[in-house]
């Protein structure tokens, strides 16, 4: 788990940022949250990306067994019990009220984005809108960080402890990367 500013982000990382997307990675600036083998789960995204859009998802869950957890907990109806949640209990609203500005504060230390002032990610701060969204920032900034993150990863069948990653294919070790090594980075 971490927080801007991240640590230099590796070739290797990219790559497998990458395959897990399905997609070139693109304006990444860190990864916050690793799994247990320390294969990326979470990807910090520049709020503007190279081409001038801006991007308000700054947390950004990449970890495929993560993102299905994710979406099988929004087809179960997990947002509509979370905004039921929001609107029932004070204390509750009140955390996803300070994850909003945490997360909006970790957004602007890399760059202010005029477009994206006051917008930050997963329907925060008033209803629950993503919960992939919202487990990135909890994985990122750490458990009580973001008390519907929280939430969908306790209810998750994923967990960052276990590793449950493919064979991403990428373990080819690059002489030019420091962090390659010949065990792929697998313990």
């Amino acid at each position: 788990m971490t927080r801007p500013p991240f640590e230099p982000v590796s070739e290797r990382d990219i790559r497998i940022v990458s395959a897990q997307l399905g997609r070139p990675a693109r304006d990444v600036v860190g990864i916050p949250a690793r799994c247990a083998c320390g294969a990326p789960t979470v990807v910090a995204t520049a709020p503007r990306l190279s081409d001038g859009t801006p991007f308000p998802t700054l947390y950004y869950l990449t970890h495929p067994v993560a993102t299905a957890a994710m979406s099988f907990l929004e087809a179960a109806q997990v947002m509509v019990e979370c905004t039921e949640l929001l609107a029932a209990d004070a204390e509750v609203r009140a955390a996803y009220e300070r994850a909003h500005r945490d997360y909006l504060a970790d957004r602007e230390s890399i760059a202010v984005v005029p477009e994206l002032v006051g917008i930050s990610a997963g329907g925060m701060p008033t209803r629950v809108k993503c919960l992939h969204a919202l487990a990135a920032h909890s994985l990122s900034a750490g458990p009580g960080a973001n008390p519907i993150g929280d939430i969908a990863l306790e209810r998750s069948s994923w967990s960052p402890d276990v590793c449950q990653c493919p064979d991403y294919g990428v373990d080819v070790p690059d002489p030019a990367d420091p962090a390659d090594d010949d065990t792929g980075g697998r313990a």
